[in-house]
């Protein structure tokens, strides 16, 4: 995979980083120890830092030689709550955390474009270099833009991107408009009456109604959303009890709403809602129904969705670069920044074929030099758009 040449020198570096950041993953808003490497190591190539900015988020500003436009790159740092099983020499050393979203090549790529930025200078205006925590639904990039980031960094344009299994090594696509999902998370929690197991008509089960609950409202986008507009809704969490001879006091779901209408999203919603009202009702008990909206549908730019795969396409050739015209369901927070700033949001493809958020993920380190030279040719091409 092609690479500018700069950047491609810094190649057993850059993989040097990634391997250590995926040794100590840290989960959303814990990542000290990462931010602490992305800040020591933009200022040992004197980049401007500011730390703390929405909890553990980093930001980098580097002045070009030339007066334009600021674009903004964004990376996210956080990891996920899995344990790794891939046996690698630099796997997790942290029980029960991994990068098996590849946010250490995320972070690691955009550290190679810093580098080469700040070490040339060779473009107009300005780039903003921000190292997002929480990515991973946890609101990371609201609790940025909420502490002030476009206030105190403005940006004309941003840009980021995620590696991807799922598509050939080198190969890097842009979905222009709505490209990935919106999602609400939910937590549903039934409150019954707990018994001895062998008397359970003094009872007032919560896993019996739970379970009943659960399949009606599996039954909301089947039976109440048109075909024609996708929407997903999973349950992906359910708990109750702790003893072989004892029913429970207290079932608790969770789950998760994928939309790309957020009307609809509300009338699925409202439908969970009247459920457990009604279940409540009908077995004389009181069940909690929490949903909330974690991140908003991602909106490309159109006309900056062509500019970014223009431009990628001279890192990874034009064969290799291409607008896309399918949905995600996925989600992603990088949404909330592209509600303030315009900008796109692209994928890159890498070697391998373990999905992510999997216990065996491994991901491609040929990839680096190539998302970095893509960060990189976006400042040098837009900051004198």
């Amino acid at each position: 995979m092609p690479a500018i040449e700069r950047i491609e020198g810094y190649k057993d570096e850059l993989i040097a980083i990634r391997r250590d950041l995926h040794e100590h993953p840290e989960l959303g808003f814990e990542e000290v120890r990462t931010a602490g490497i992305v800040a020591e190591k933009l200022k040992s190539w004197g980049v401007e830092v500011t730390t703390g900015i929405g909890g553990t988020g980093v930001v980098g500003v580097i002045e070009g030689a030339r007066p334009g436009r600021t674009i903004g790159l964004r990376a996210d740092m956080d990891a996920l709550p899995i344990d790794e099983q891939t046996n690698l020499p630099w796997a997790s050393k942290t029980p029960g955390v991994m990068h098996a979203c590849g946010h250490d090549s995320h972070t690691t790529m955009l550290l190679g474009a810093a580098r080469y930025l700040a070490e040339t200078r060779d473009f107009a205006g300005r780039a903003v270099l921000i190292f997002q925590p929480a990515e991973e639904g946890l609101g990371g990039g609201r609790a940025m833009i909420k502490d002030g980031l476009f206030d105190k960094f403005p940006c004309d344009e941003i840009y980021g991107m995620h590696n991807s299994p799922y598509h050939g090594p080198g190969e890097i696509g842009v979905k222009p408009g709505p490209a990935m999902a919106g999602a609400n998370f939910f937590d549903i929690t039934v409150k019954g009456r707990g018994s001895h197991a062998a008397m359970p008509e003094v009872s007032r089960d919560p896993i019996v109604i739970m379970s009943a609950l659960v399949g009606q409202i599996q039954t909301i986008v089947s039976r109440n959303t048109p075909a024609t507009n996708p929407i997903v809704l999973s349950i992906t969490q359910f708990h109750a009890g702790s003893a072989y001879n004892v029913i429970p006091e207290v079932a608790t779901i969770a789950g998760t709403v994928r939309y790309f209408d957020r009307e609809l999203a509300d009338k699925v919603s409202d439908r969970m809602r009247a459920l457990c009202a009604g279940f409540a009702a009908a077995h004389e008990i009181e069940i909690d129904c929490d949903i909330r909206n974690v991140f908003d549908v991602l909106m490309n730019d159109d006309a900056l969705s062509a500019a970014m795969i223009e431009t990628a396409a001279e890192v990874v050739g034009g064969d290799k670069a291409s607008i896309r015209d399918n949905l995600v369901m996925g989600s992603e927070d990088f949404a909330d920044m592209l509600h303030v700033v315009p900008g796109a949001y692209c994928t890159v493809g890498h070697a391998g074929d373990v999905p992510l958020h999997n216990p065996g993920f491994v991901l491609d380190d040929a990839i680096l030099p190539v998302g970095a030279s893509v960060y990189a040719r976006m400042v040098e091409t837009r900051g004198a758009a």
